[in-house]
């Protein structure tokens, strides 16, 4: 059944495809369009442009396009940019005219200006069509910029110093921006020559605006972006960079090893680093740091991990690992910076050469040594970890690349030599395609030898997305420093989407997303077959619905089970003060931890997720997420030794979230978490838990170098003594909630440039 849907999947690809080929064969754009902006002897101000007469040395830009929703037509706002530079900055002046009432704008922290209106900027500095910075800008002057890598996309853990104002206006509102050259990793040419792209987005009409004219039609963004000249004689100078930082720790922990009363253990930590930037020949990165700064000022948002076959993935937001992140990622994730825990060293080679891309990191990591107890001679030793990364860019958004690995720990050691490549095979197609090898050996001489690849034929249209895919892990596979969950399979995909978008309708775009999944082992087993289906609407406000069927056979410890669930979601900001989303699932799923001697069985789930922002004025946003997994015995339950209609386990997962924006660089943040698991330890093999957790962080923030951090934590759990083990268990349903532990933490770092 399921291998015919992957028959199935491409035919209707193909002819989806045919049609979308025919509907744009007119609508790819010419030439790219070329800006010359001028050198001013003044910089521009805000004030300068309030009156609306703005001055005459600046380059103009008047013809946004839109990008979405209706690809090709002419921005239904007004937007006017000016652009000049000097020795030091690049400044680009947006005018956008609006009905203020309209206007949605937050004096919200840095980044967190997803449901607003905004401007931005694209700068592709090497011109290569491969790499770009993004800048983007709130009405209010809030900031968030990024890395877009062609295939990749958007990398916003990138952080860098620039500056910005906004001010709202009779008419609309007004953005400054000022991007130092500091900022920015260029060429090194008396002539600089420059990809740009200048954009606008109306978030209530969900309406995205480019100059030049940018279309869907064609897969690659940069590659459309207009030639910026003009540019002569600038440098980002010596460009170094130090941060050196200070934090303190105390906590106090419950101390498990009395249970004949309550004990706590005090915890004090001090650590001083020094991060360091230098820029070598106006393109090359060298980052060294010193104790670095890892610490994690922001938690991890909710997941539900309950009864997850596979490991969950949580995503990087230490400091030392943001920057250039992108040089080291790859199809198969061979590099999950979170390996790391602990360092205290680190340097990191990173940038381009012409058309070479280079990326080199080697870091220590004191924490698998400090997990291990004496005797043990591994004790208090550390890892040492290195990554190469390097690749060749040619034709047109074409790379081949190279990427080592090596990871060694006490006589362990894992080494990953891999080889990947992107082929741009016109303006829609593109084909990837990596192969990797492992090699891991241990002190006693066992050693194990794997391999890995994974290819990906693509089209990328303005209705239709179709994508081939294969993945392959053999079952010695193994990556020390990777996110790889499953090893010893083959994984073919097909996945399809397309959309219909009405010119005119209030309907924005809908349609169908079919992707057709077929896993086996190398015994040629097959482990999973799924078919997933959807389909979903987008309206102005904006809002957002649809609906979701999964039919899954998966063989879990040789037991086929034939698994599925459907689920309807919903999603507005029709009023700019309240965003609402809400999703309800039901369905059937597997038990994966059966207790005691009872197989894996199928038994029935449900599933919702329910939350809301809400804004009551520009400088406070509070916002809850609540998720609910249940799982419950059939009614009709056929399990030998499995009653039916039985409660397995049920979980509720919250988070409220308060922000306070006292002043554009102070800000309060609280947040309570709230954890609960319910289960029958006699279906499942589990620990019920019940968790609160109370975390505030005052943050007076500069700038992405210089910044202050006040926090305290409280972790409240509901622990007894099991009287047979003699040890501390959680058990909700009968004990009291204590305090598990108690952290306060001050942090600093200052930026230094010259």
């Amino acid at each position: 059944m399921l291998h015919r849907s992957l028959l199935y999947v491409v035919v209707v690809a193909n002819l989806f495809l045919i049609t979308d080929v025919l509907a744009q064969q007119s609508s790819i754009p010419a030439e790219s369009l070329s800006l010359r902006i001028p050198r001013v002897a003044r910089p521009p101000k805000i004030e300068d442009f309030l009156s609306g007469i703005p001055r005459e040395a600046e380059a103009s830009i008047t013809d946004f396009w839109q990008y979405e929703p209706h690809d090709g037509a002419p921005m239904t706002q007004k937007t006017t940019a000016y652009l000049s530079y000097d020795d030091k900055n690049l400044y680009v002046v947006f005018i956008c005219r609006d009905e203020p009432g309209k206007i949605r704008a937050h004096r919200a922290k840095r980044e967190d200006i997803d449901s607003d209106d905004s401007v931005n900027l694209n700068l592709d500095t090497f011109h290569d069509h491969r790499r770009a910075y993004h800048f983007e800008i709130n009405p209010s002057g809030v900031q968030k910029d990024s890395i877009f890598t062609e295939g990749q996309g958007h990398d916003y853990s990138f952080d860098t110093l620039w500056y910005s104002k906004g001010q709202q206006t009779a008419d609309g509102y007004i953005v400054w921006t000022a991007i130092p050259f500091k900022s920015l990793r260029f060429p090194r040419a008396s002539v600089q020559e420059w990809g740009i792209s200048l954009g606008r987005t109306i978030a209530r009409n969900k309406e995205f605006a480019y100059w030049p004219y940018v279309t869907q039609r064609i897969e690659s963004f940069l590659a459309q972006l207009a030639t910026l000249n003009g540019l002569e004689n600038i440098s980002p100078g010596r460009n170094l960079q130090f941060i050196p930082f200070g934090a303190f720790s105390h906590a106090r922990l419950h101390d498990a090893s009395d249970l004949a009363q309550l004990r706590y253990r005090n915890y004090t930590d001090t650590r001083i680093g020094l991060d360091a930037k230098i820029i070598l020949r106006d393109a090359l990165t060298l980052d060294a740091a010193l104790n670095p700064d890892f610490s994690q000022v922001e938690s991890d948002e909710p997941q539900v991990t309950v009864n997850q076959r596979f490991e969950i993935f949580f995503p990087e937001k230490r400091p030392f690992f943001i920057e250039n992140a992108g040089f080291f990622q790859t199809p198969i994730n061979l590099f999950f910076s979170r390996r790391i825990a602990d360092p205290q060293f680190g340097a990191r080679l990173t940038g381009k050469l012409n058309r070479w891309g280079l990326g080199f990191l080697v870091i220590d990591d004191r924490a698998r040594g400090e997990l291990i107890q004496p005797p043990d001679s591994r004790h208090d030793k550390r890892s040492a970890n290195a990554l190469f990364r390097s690749y060749l860019e040619f034709g047109e958004q074409s790379n081949v690349g190279v990427l080592f690995t090596r990871s060694d720990f006490a006589g362990n050691s894992n080494s990953i030599i891999s080889l990947d490549t992107r082929l741009k095979l016109s303006p829609n197609w593109v084909f990837s395609g990596q192969l990797a090898f492992s090699d891991a050996r241990e002190p006693d001489s066992t050693h194990r030898q794997g391999a890995s690849s994974w290819a990906e034929l693509s089209y990328t249209g303005r209705n239709l997305v179709y994508a081939s895919r294969f993945l392959n892990h053999s079952p010695d596979f193994y990556a020390e420093l990777g996110f790889i969950p499953r090893v010893n399979i083959r994984k073919m995909e097909q996945y399809f989407r397309y959309y219909w978008k009405p010119e005119h309708s209030p309907i924005l775009l809908f349609g169908p997303e079919i992707s057709a999944i077929v896993t086996w082992n190398y015994e040629g087993k097959i482990q999973d077959r799924v078919l997933d289906i959807s389909f979903g609407a987008d309206l102005p406000g904006p809002t957002g619905m649809g609906c979701r069927h999964v039919n899954a056979n998966e063989l879990f410890q040789n037991l086929y089970f034939r698994r599925y669930s459907t689920d309807c979601g919903l999603f507005t900001a029709w009023l700019g003060w309240l965003e609402l989303t809400a999703d309800y699932g039901w369905g059937r799923s597997i038990n994966y931890f059966p207790a005691h001697e009872l197989p894996p069985f199928l038994a029935s789930t449900r599933l919702a997720k329910f939350g809301f922002t809400l804004r009551p004025n520009p400088r406070i946003s509070f916002d809850t997420i609540y998720f609910y997994n249940r799982l419950r015995t059939n009614s009709d339950s056929s399990y030998p030794g499995i009653p039916a209609d039985r409660h397995i386990f049920t979980d509720h997962l919250m988070r409220s979230k308060l922000n306070i924006l006292i002043t554009r660089e102070l800000s309060v943040r609280v947040i309570l978490d709230y954890h609960l698991i319910m289960l029958d330890t006699s279906l499942m093999n589990e620990k019920p838990s019940r968790r609160i957790t109370g975390d505030i962080l005052i943050t007076y923030f500069v700038n992405p170098g210089t910044a202050f951090y006040i926090g305290y934590v409280d972790r409240f759990e509901n622990l007894t003594i099991d009287p047979i083990a003699t040890t501390l268990v959680q058990n909700p349903l009968n004990s009291d909630t204590i305090l598990a532990s108690r952290q306060f933490f001050v942090k600093i770092s200052y930026l230094l440039r010259f």
